[in-house]
Formats: structure tokens, sequence, C-alpha cells
């Protein structure tokens, strides 16, 4: 039997504090003002947009032709271009997949709802306007890929609700693609009095809803409209149904009873671009 005196000090079996990982991210950045970007498609875009980009991290050793291609346009923008470990890109992308690159940006800003007012008061585009509004979209992976959708539609902008709503960080940029920076974003205060105030510039508003009884490809997206997308599982909130001029369904043949709202989101804005095009 073990003497008191022969115990092992507390301190040789107390744990030591595992790091905070969102601290230790924070510290690494040098530029906490600014956005990180992660990711080839994400960077790229960037630096085709020739948008500001203040500093470029790239994985050392890294001899890969797109990486390298990368670097070369960084350079002839002015961009000052860092090599860096593995371990520490890991450590200030954390979970996110940086393909060894990243960039530190500004932060995209949204615009107010005054914006969109006077764009469509002023709207000269041979096309008419065609908006895609998020009621209750919180999840980033979700926002950033309607928006990757919305870009490739050729969608003039995205509305979202100043409260529960998804913000527009590093993550959303990094699933949009470049469409964060290509796509404008309008935050309004109250989305059913927008809604109201879409209407008196003529946009027609469309909603989705499992229940209704029109199914989309019955729909008219010729003239100029906008479509609402609710969060999975609750979809669209009350005053926002009821602000809505028609609600449509997708029709579903599977087992499933809805999709992904950004899957969802892809699949309406193409039957929008479908039936322009069959209308030009």
């Amino acid at each position: 039997m073990k003497s008191a005196s022969s115990k092992r000090p507390d301190k040789r079996w107390a744990r030591k504090p595992r790091p905070n990982k969102h601290q230790a991210s924070k510290a690494a950045t040098p530029f906490p003002e600014w956005d990180t970007v992660f990711g080839m498609h994400a960077v790229q875009a960037l630096l085709d947009r020739k948008q500001s980009v203040r500093e470029l991290w790239v994985l050392e050793s890294a001899a890969t032709t797109r990486l390298l291609s990368l670097v070369e346009q960084a350079r002839t923008q002015g961009v000052r271009v860092t090599p860096k470990p593995r371990e520490i890109l890991d450590d200030l992308a954390q979970a996110t997949a940086h393909q060894g690159v990243i960039a530190f940006c500004p932060p995209v800003q949204v615009e107010g709802e005054e914006s969109l007012w006077l764009k469509l008061g002023a709207w000269q585009r041979p096309e008419p306007p065609l908006l895609l509004i998020l009621d209750g979209v919180t999840d980033v992976h979700n926002f950033g890929a309607c928006l990757r959708s919305a870009d490739a539609a050729g969608a003039h902008g995205v509305i979202v609700p100043k409260d529960k709503a998804a913000p527009l960080n590093a993550t959303v940029r990094k699933v949009a693609c470049g469409a964060a920076e290509s796509v404008p974003v309008y935050q309004v205060t109250n989305l059913a009095r927008a809604m109201a105030r879409l209407k008196e510039f003529g946009v027609w508003i469309t909603g989705t809803a499992g229940e209704a009884s029109q199914s989309l490809y019955e729909g008219d997206f010729t003239d100029a409209c906008a479509l609402v997308m609710g969060a999975e599982g609750k979809g669209m909130r009350r005053l926002t149904r009821e602000a809505c001029d028609a609600l449509v369904n997708l029709p579903m043949v599977g087992q499933v009873s809805s999709l992904n709202v950004s899957v969802a989101t892809g699949v309406c804005l193409f039957e929008v671009v479908r039936q322009r095009r069959l209308a030009s």
C-alpha cells in the first residue's frame, strides 16, 4: 500500500486544456478585418473578376499546373503570394477544404433595399428582371449553393431578410464559387413589405410549396418575376406565403417528399431560363 507521500502530485495527472480551434484560427489570421476565401474555384473567381485580394497563401512545395497558373495570375495583378506549410493552411481553414490556396480579401457587402428599388426603377436590360427570394435559409452551404445557381441562371439579384438568414461569410463564398461576388444580395428589413413593393414594379411573385395545386411547369415566368424559396422543413413563413401572387410545387415521383432547398432552387431557376429562351 502506498503512503500518502508516495502519491503523485495532482498536477501530474491534470489534463492540459485543449486549444480552442476557433481561437487558434483567429490568432493565425493576419488580417482579421478581411475575409478568408478558400479553394481553387473561389479564389480563381476573385482573380478573374479582379477583386481586391490583399494576399494569397499557397501550399509550399505544391507544383500542380493549376496552382502555378493561379499564382502567376495573382502576381501579375500585384497580389503578394506567400508559401505556407499545410498545417497552417489546415488550421486556418478548419473543416473547409482549402485545396492548397487561401486568399485574403475585403468582405462581400450586402446591398440595402433602396438600391434594389433604384435598379428596378431605372431598368434598361433587354430581359425582364429575375429575382430569387430566400425566406429562412440559414445554412451557409445552402445559401452558397443557391447563389451559385442564381448566377448560372442569370438571376439579377437575391433578396434575403435581415433576420433568420445565413451570413454572407467565407464558407458561402467558397460554396458559391465566385457567385457571391457577381450576384447582388439585397437585405431587407421586412420581407413581406418588400414583396409588396416588388409588385409595384410589376414583378410577379411565385412561391414554392409542396401543397400547391399548380406545378412549376404550369407557371409563366417569361415576364418580370421573383421566385420564393422557403427554409428546409418549415418552408415559407405565413406572411411570406400570403404575399405571393401564386404558389407552385415541384412534382415528386419518387419516395422522398421534398428536395434540398438549393437543389429545388436550381430546378426552379432553370425552368425560368427554359421558358424565356422559348419565348425569345
